[in-house]
């Protein structure tokens, strides 16, 4: 049974607190988990990776978060009892359970789902209203249109209302390439907010055939930054899209363009703000990934505060980073609503004097939905309500996605795989988003499009050697495992089904995957030809969609497969990467 607020604050109020972290309840009387004491003149909020989600949902936190090399035991790479140890949160407190996988599903019970956008409208308003008109700011780091049943109908035009309605002044994108350039730009003349992407250029092929630009002579195909009056005093607004979405996804959403970090580009960016817009401050709103930001910070100078986004990593304090000019602050806030981060700056004599940062979890228990905005969710779910709510199955155990290996979602999907299309090894694509159900409750096709929901959804049966399999293993293991952040191109590793294997992280490319055994036990040769399915293919397939997939394997009724993922790691076994219990 979910408490009520009174007891959940009394739990909160447990909780043993770094000065950094939020304060969950000054009292479990008199004190809202919200009220910030006001601080600076300047209030930045920032969210990211929504992922669609409108509705309050569950989210576990991963389980297995691996660093190697310098980033071994760094933030964000730590999960579990050495994320709690390292932030000083109590591990029974709603802290607890917001950031990490501790005992989650007994936390679950207590704490209740977070995030929803009615409720994120109540929050924001009211940290927008603490600080005074004009005071404040709403930024998105992209990945706010893509994830659900609803935004796949909608190609995204849902989340563009809901975000008009929320505040959103400015944003970045990854997913929302993926929609193509047509419906992406449909999308943003509804937006009313910024689109800023400062490393996003036409290709020569189409600066040559005059493509569409936001500065021809640059090639910059959209605005790279905005600056705001925040308080009287003047910030600038830098967007950094994914740099690999040409990569991640198929290219053929994204022909015109090309991509990239643009260390360079980004350098030249924010001097001219500094030395010609006499800025006081300068953010950078970032869907990088974390890893890459810290490295980024410690390259390019000028840059106050990073506001990152796209590894869903949800980090209560800002990490500091030293480069040649100073210090930057590097943030990332979490996933699916889950969170919103609040950077209050003091801003003095065309500087940043001082810095306060709250990752707050929203909970939902706590937040009363805004009328207005649950009145347009519902008006947009209604059309749909009866197609997506009917009950396929009920989860037969916790159903969760987030971990560097695997996850029991995927576990689900694999399986789905290897029976309705009668293969030997299934391949799941190693996405970071998606929600959590809990054991026992209702399956609906919607819960399936909330993992599966991309515009290159179509299944594939492929004839692949031992030998290749491995290749593909070694190479997407690479993206998440290698040593410099920048060549860190994907999501998690690829699921696998029917397949076991060994991993050593810390080795070097090649060299990293071993072992490779068939579910019945037997070596996969590397000369032999496999029967393999999958989705998500960056080249264009033409299977049935992975939800149909999905769905019909579960109203099939058959059996889990409840082996655990075959992967064995290897090499890590003190890194605070891995959770021990929870």
């Amino acid at each position: 049974m979910i408490i009520r607020r009174r007891e959940f604050l009394k739990a909160a109020a447990a909780a043993t607190l770094t000065a950094g972290l939020p304060r969950l309840a000054r009292s479990a009387d008199t004190a809202s988990v919200y009220d910030l004491e006001r601080f600076g003149n300047a209030r930045i909020l920032h969210m990211t990776d929504t992922h669609a989600q409108l509705k309050p949902v569950f989210f576990r936190e991963p389980g297995v978060n691996l660093g190697v090399g310098a980033m071994a035991g760094q933030p964000p790479h730590l999960v579990g009892k050495a994320f709690l140890d390292r932030f000083g949160i109590r591990p029974d407190s709603a802290d607890a359970y917001a950031f990490t996988c501790v005992e989650f599903e007994k936390a679950a019970g207590r704490f209740g789902r977070l995030g929803g956008f009615a409720h994120l409208k109540t929050l924001v308003d009211k940290l927008r209203a603490d600080v005074g008109e004009k005071r404040s700011i709403l930024l998105d780091g992209g990945d706010l249109w893509q994830g659900s049943a609803l935004a796949y109908a909608m190609n995204g035009a849902d989340m563009v209302e809901a975000a008009n309605l929320l505040g959103i002044e400015a944003m970045t994108g990854h997913w929302e390439f993926t929609y193509g350039e047509q419906v992406l730009r449909d999308n943003l003349s509804r937006f009313k907010g910024e689109f800023l992407a400062q490393n996003v250029f036409l290709t020569e092929e189409a600066a040559f055939n005059d493509a569409k630009a936001f500065d021809p002579a640059s090639g910059r195909v959209f605005k790279p930054s905005v600056i705001k009056e925040i308080g009287g005093h003047r910030v600038a607004i830098i967007g950094q899209a994914f740099p690999y979405v040409p990569i991640a996804h198929p290219k053929r959403f994204t022909p015109d363009w090309k991509f990239g970090i643009r260390d360079e580009e980004l350098q030249k960016l924010v001097d001219g703000h500094r030395n010609n817009d006499k800025v006081e401050a300068v953010i950078l709103l970032s869907h990088n990934g974390m890893d890459v930001d810290l490295k980024l910070a410690s390259r390019v100078t000028g840059i106050d505060v990073i506001l990152g986004g796209h590894t869903h990593d949800a980090i209560p304090i800002p990490i500091t980073v030293t480069n040649a000019g100073g210090v930057t602050l590097v943030t990332n806030a979490g996933s699916n609503g889950k969170f919103i981060g609040v950077l209050d700056l003091d801003l003095a004599k065309g500087k940043v004097a001082n810095v306060r940062y709250r990752l707050l979890p929203v909970f939902a228990e706590l937040l009363k939905p805004d009328p207005a905005m649950q009145t347009l969710i519902d008006k947009m779910r209604d059309p749909h309500v009866d197609e997506w709510n009917s009950k396929l199955a009920s989860a037969d155990r916790l159903l969760y996605r987030r971990g560097n290996f695997s996850g029991t979602v995927d576990q689900l999907i694999c399986d789905a795989l290897l029976n309705e299309l009668d293969a030997e090894i299934a391949l799941s694509p190693g996405f970071r988003w998606g929600i959590t159900t809990l054991a026992g409750q209702p399956l609906t096709m919607e819960d399936v499009l909330s993992e599966t929901a991309i515009t290159y959804p179509e299944t594939y049966v492929a004839t692949m050697t031992g030998s290749q399999i491995k290749d593909v293993l070694e190479d997407v293991c690479d993206n998440l495992f290698n040593v410099d952040p920048y060549y860190q191109q994907g999501g998690d590793m690829v699921r696998v089904g029917g397949l076991a294997y060994t991993c050593t992280p810390g080795e070097n490319v090649g060299k990293r995957i071993s072992e490779l055994k068939l579910g019945n036990g037997k070596h996969l040769e590397a000369g032999k030809h496999y029967k393999v399915a999958g989705w998500a293919s960056v080249n264009q397939q033409s299977g049935a969609p992975i939800w149909d997939v999905v769905a019909r394997h579960l109203r099939s009724g058959r059996p889990p497969n409840r082996d655990e993922p075959g992967v064995t790691l290897k090499g890590v076994e003190d890194n605070p990467g891995i959770a021990r219990h929870g």
